[in-house]
């Protein structure tokens, strides 16, 4: 498809085209000398729009970058056009272009380019652009493209060649002044009608073609036309021009690009390179530019911020997520609050958070209202308006901003719509898409993996962004503008991204610093007793920073220091107290201990030879995520100790929590574990919850009595490490068993 479905409203561009340091391309008058007064223009180029987009901008900018000036015509006038975005349309742009042609009709030297507005990066001078041109030996020249549009029924019309783009396309073309307006005013054309239809049936006519010498650019050494060519091309770099585009079917390097059709995705992406946008060894040339500088201001002075945080679903580790709310480096009186929270299971941490803030206006909506996710974020636009913001800041709850300078960060890169990127720690999800697919949802754009491993650093424009997402509000001040959040039978983030994809508003994402992480929501289960706790599998960083002991990692240290109580007997902090608290809230909350009699149900063999009062993990939900944590964090631990003793995936089937406590079971029995090594965590603490109690190895003489809380000792099992339970005389003490590898 070309051009035609290139934007909603066109702008038409005049402008004379320069190279190198702005030096204009110009021809003497006959007879006389070269000079400003009397230059006649060698090149003009002429671009369509109405509006200044975002995508016009990029043209413009990559225009700029190539030294090449542009005038426009046309801008701020209301589209004729059609509804060019979803079908035929376009005719406008003959119309304007023919005017602009006038007072040029006559002249058979002067070269013009056209080039559509919304979906066309300019890649190259204008000498290159001529010099490719006159080797055509053409006077017009048209993009050529793999499909065509809007006639099929004319495909079997067109000259026979062995190009895979053999149709023309009107989105971009080159010939001389005099032929082209011959061309333009050959039929009469609406500004609702289709300019392509049009161009392509001239070309058809073998008379007309033959007398302007109309050639089509079959191998596109000027027009890089990307819709179903999408797999043809890529960007290289060479040391003396930078990043340019490569055409792999023919060996190409287009002169200008256009991302006709549903490719303009693509294009925006090559646009992050080209021209000569990023390069590896230098990263993003372009990033600095148009930035703003927040620490010249004083505090009062900031920009008014609207924050929305919306809580729509159940979110683990959501005391984590409001803590770097709140931390947010940006003066609290400069910022208004719009909190939404749909989860009852979350108030009264909501509630705790509301009333610590100290920010100038809160407004909350709480699970009773009963409103609907996107309607409550139309409701927060609507008070961003109200209380006057110059930005407005959406957070959801799965995203965790651990840089308490994104917020400032974010507003002095000066981009309409911009989203610092988070991605789940040890996965490839991120809250943006690369490229989107031709049914408008998720695809993966060849940079994809780079940009979220930190490979390529800069500022990304991409086609979705998500979860935490800066706008400055001058985007509502048009009401056409504003955020919509039922769009096409899409969900309320799609639904976002959509509408502004087809306003030609760009979204960026940002990857210059690391601004937090994204937590999963998708197995958190609030019916279960700290649900927090069985996340380990699906948010391990999160886990990690709340159940892993402060000192665990020194652990692993080399040289760290290993504590050894009794001959083979290690000693590891392992869990944080609230790692502890929670587990005996967990199987406390399930409340089946076992009558600590030799018959056990739990078990294959039903029977239990040295028994203890004990509830195992498989009984909570949690046999899995225990595995999982002997591999991760004790195996480790294990093959540092007990050296050349190694297995990837260790063996437990029997993992459970222990209480002891006078008048039920105070103590065990001296007994081998059935284990090649056993664990056992203390779960509270000595001589605070209980008195008495510990580990006795009979064959050592030795004992550990002091537990230290969520500290883990580990011993060998079976012969070497005889060992009994001692008494507890007061209290209740908890203990976390293992038996690793039977």
């Amino acid at each position: 498809m070309a051009a035609c479905c290139s934007c909603l409203i066109y702008v038409l561009t005049l402008g004379l085209i320069s190279t190198s340091y702005f030096a204009i391309h110009t021809l003497s008058s006959p007879g006389s000398e070269s000079s400003e007064s009397n230059a006649i223009p060698e090149f003009l180029a002429f671009t369509v729009a109405t509006n200044e987009t975002d995508a016009y901008k990029q043209l413009r900018s990559s225009a700029e970058l190539n030294f090449i000036k542009l005038q426009t015509l046309g801008m701020g006038r209301r589209w004729t056009g059609g509804d060019v975005l979803y079908g035929p349309g376009g005719g406008l742009k003959v119309n304007l272009l023919k005017d602009a042609l006038e007072s040029y009709k006559h002249m058979p030297d002067l070269i013009i380019l056209f080039v559509d507005g919304y979906d066309t990066i300019m890649l190259s001078s204008v000498d290159n652009i001529i010099s490719k041109f006159k080797e055509f030996d053409a006077r017009i020249v048209f993009t050529a493209e793999p499909t065509i549009w809007p006639d099929p029924k004319l495909a079997k019309d067109y000259p026979e060649t062995d190009s895979h783009y053999k149709y023309l396309n009107s989105g971009g073309y080159i010939g001389y002044a005099n032929d082209l307006y011959t061309l333009l005013s050959a039929v009469s054309i609406k500004d609702s009608d289709d300019d392509q239809l049009m161009f392509t049936k001239l070309f058809l006519d073998e008379a007309i073609r033959s007398k302007h010498k109309i050639k089509l650019d079959y191998k596109a050494e000027i027009f890089q036309a990307l819709s179903f060519a999408e797999d043809d091309v890529e960007v290289r770099w060479n040391d003396e021009t930078g990043a340019f585009l490569y055409n792999k079917r023919h060996s190409t390097a287009p002169l200008i690009v256009q991302g006709n059709g549903k490719s303009k995705h693509l294009l925006n992406t090559l646009g992050n390179y080209l021209p000569n946008k990023w390069t590896p060894q230098a990263g993003c040339l372009t990033c600095a530019e148009n930035k703003i500088d927040l620490s010249s201001l004083k505090p009062k002075n900031y920009p008014r911020v609207l924050l929305g945080v919306f809580i729509d679903k159940p979110t683990p580790f959501i005391e984590e997520f409001l803590a770097k709310v709140t931390a947010l480096d940006y003066p609290p009186k400069k910022v208004s609050l719009f909190l939404y929270n749909n989860v009852s299971y979350h108030e009264e941490i909501v509630k705790s958070f509301i009333e610590k803030s100290d920010y100038l206006h809160i407004k909350t909506i709480n699970p009773e209202d009963d409103i609907p996710y996107e309607d409550a974020l139309s409701a927060a636009v609507e008070y961003c308006l109200q209380k006057s913001c110059d930005y407005y800041f959406m957070i959801q709850s799965e995203a965790h901003l651990d840089n308490a300078d994104t917020l400032k960060l974010l507003i002095e890169q000066n981009k309409t719509i911009i989203a610092p990127m988070l991605v789940r720690p040890f996965k490839m999800w991120s809250n943006f898409w690369g490229a989107v697919s031709p049914a408008g949802f998720y695809a993966r754009s060849f940079d994809y993996l780079d940009i979220i491993g930190d490979h390529r650093k800069g500022l990304w424009n991409t086609p979705y962004v998500s979860t935490a997402i800066l706008i400055n509000a001058t985007l509502f001040q048009t009401k056409a503008l504003r955020p919509i959040y039922k769009y096409q039978g899409l969900d309320p983030d799609m639904s976002f991204c959509a509408y502004y994809r087809d306003m030609y508003t760009f979204m960026y994402v940002d990857n210059q610093v690391i601004y937090g992480h994204l937590v999963s929501k998708d197995f958190f289960d609030t019916a279960r007793t700290n649900p927090d706790f069985y996340e380990m599998r699906e948010n391990k960083y999160d886990w990690d920073k709340r159940y892993l002991h402060e000192e665990y990692y020194e652990n692993l240290k080399l040289g760290a220091a290993t504590h050894q109580p009794c001959p083979d007997v290690y000693w590891f902090p392992i869990g944080s107290p609230r790692f502890c608290k929670e587990l005996i809230e967990i199987v406390e909350a399930y409340g089946q201990w076992s009558d600590g009699s030799n018959n056990d149900s739990r078990l294959e063999t039903g029977y239990e030879a040295v028994p203890t009062r004990d509830i195992h993990m498989n009984q909570v939900g949690l046999h899995g995520q225990w595995l999982e944590f002997l591999r991760v964090y004790v195996k480790p631990l294990q093959e540092k100790v007990f050296i050349g003793y190694h297995h990837d995936y260790p063996r437990s089937l029997m993992n459970f929590v222990v209480r002891y406590k006078p008048g039920e079971q105070p103590s065990l029995r001296p007994h081998h574990d059935s284990s090649t090594y056993t664990i056992n965590i203390a779960l509270n603490e000595a001589h605070k919850d209980f008195e008495g109690g510990g580990c006795h190895f009979l064959r050592y003489k030795c004992s550990v009595t002091d537990t230290r809380l969520g500290w883990m000792l580990m011993h060998p099992g079976r012969l070497t490490h005889y060992h009994e339970g001692l008494e507890v005389t007061e209290g209740t003490r908890y203990i976390m068993i293992s038996f690793v590898d039977p």
